[in-house]
């Protein structure tokens, strides 16, 4: 199978497998209405396999949202065909209307207007973020 490359645009790679579809859900990019192609588990020396992202033309994501749900993955920038940066996203230590508390006991449930707020935990496994409500502390659902 062969994808061919794009001249402007960026391409996310080293996407955990089966998460491609969960990153274009977090990034808030419409498959309907951006030109994309998704590549689904690629041989990678480093994760075994790996989804990789192409997204055609100027196309803003957050790197913060992206280290969420994939933290492993690597952002290149594309310019007249070669890429111009690469980029990493950090994992952030808070996120802000990123996710939403599921526990129907906390406040952000019946107060309308309030942020919902997550904290990172520290976990045994450096490799598992876990986040947690800053209201209620209920774990996050990624």
């Amino acid at each position: 199978m062969e994808v061919t490359s794009i001249s402007e645009g960026i391409i996310i790679d080293h996407v955990p497998a089966g998460r491609a579809f969960k990153v274009l859900r977090y990034l808030n990019i419409d498959e309907k209405t951006t030109r994309l192609a998704l590549i689904m588990n690629a041989a990678s020396g480093r994760l075994g396999t790996k989804d990789i992202i192409k997204i055609e033309g100027k196309t803003q994501i957050d790197l913060s949202v992206l280290a969420l749900v994939a933290h492993e993955a690597t952002v290149n920038i594309v310019h007249q065909g070669k890429i111009e940066k690469k980029l990493t996203p950090s994992v952030p230590d808070h996120v802000k209307n990123v996710v939403i508390c599921r526990n129907p006991r906390c406040i952000t449930t019946s107060e309308r207007g309030l942020d919902q707020l997550f904290h990172r935990v520290e976990t045994a496994d450096p490799s598992v973020l876990e986040y947690r409500c800053d209201y209620c502390d209920d774990k996050a659902h990624l």
